[in-house]
């Protein structure tokens, strides 16, 4: 049997979608995990402290419109993504959305994403 990587690594040029993937796989891991603080075990990494600003920002606004009554019937294309990549109802994801925000809201500090170099700095 092969071990699959807990590692995923993306490597690809500006303006293709790599934020994008990047914030459905962080939600996935999210909704996929029996914790609801799953997010202080996922590591995210990248180069800039403009994209961490922005993993974070995209990631609370999903989960923020992901929230919302209305995204039931006029779903997004990444809720859509979601909720038939983890095979739940989009109400369950609705409900698991708002408490998700809730949690990391009142969690803001360990919901962490870094530069490669601020965890090179903290190791």
């Amino acid at each position: 049997m092969q071990n699959k990587s807990q590692f995923t690594i993306y490597n690809a040029s500006a303006g293709s979608g790599k934020t994008y993937t990047l914030v459905k796989d962080y939600l996935r891991l999210l909704f996929q995990s029996k914790s609801k603080l799953a997010f202080r075990n996922i590591l995210a990494l990248t180069f800039t402290n403009k994209a961490v600003g922005e993993m974070k920002e995209r990631i609370i606004d999903m989960l923020k419109e992901f929230s919302e009554e209305k995204i039931i019937d006029k779903p997004n294309d990444m809720f859509k993504d979601l909720a038939k990549e983890l095979a739940i109802s989009p109400k369950d994801l609705h409900y698991k959305s708002k408490t998700l925000l809730e949690i990391i809201v009142h969690n803001y500090a360990a919901f962490d994403i870094s530069t490669i170099d601020g965890f090179n700095h903290r190791l």
